[in-house]
């Protein structure tokens, strides 16, 4: 992306994210969208804006749909607070990176977890060979002057 691109599409979530909060009253919007990111396309004729809904699949396609039935009026009202010739359209899409990136995160712990499992067993066998290898401590020996003295 251009910097020019960058910048409008930063543009776009702020003023989106305004628009959502201030004058999108839809029941289907349960919770508030988050705007993750705006990827305007080159020649400026389209914007994907990828957003994070919280709750069930369900409650998130809801919500989603309500966004996207409401882009045409979003954009209008874009076209006027915005200085540009031409709004993009607007493409509403959920963000999956943040789900793929939290899963990331839980194999990563896993895999941790497992190799200080992994470390726990190696000690525990080298502490084991280890105290097998070494020679018990004698006992003391008795002489016959202990056995003797111990009789009477």
């Amino acid at each position: 992306m251009s910097r020019r691109t960058e910048m409008i599409g930063s543009t776009l979530q702020k003023e989106l994210m305004q628009l959502i909060m201030r004058d999108l009253h839809d029941p289907r919007l349960g919770g508030l969208p988050s705007i993750t990111r705006v990827e305007v396309s080159t020649d400026l004729s389209t914007a994907d804006v990828f957003v994070t809904i919280m709750g069930t699949e369900g409650k998130q396609q809801l919500a989603l749909n309500a966004l996207k039935h409401s882009a045409g009026m979003m954009r209008q009202k874009l076209n006027k607070s915005l200085p540009m010739r031409t709004v993009p359209f607007l493409k509403f899409h959920i963000d999956d990176k943040l789900k793929k990136e939290i899963a990331v995160l839980e194999l990563i712990e896993k895999a941790r977890q497992e190799e200080d499992q992994r470390k726990a067993e190696r000690e525990g066998q080298n502490a084991s060979a280890h105290a097998s290898t070494e020679p018990e401590p004698a006992e003391p020996q008795t002489t016959n002057a202990d056995v003797q003295q111990n009789s009477q």
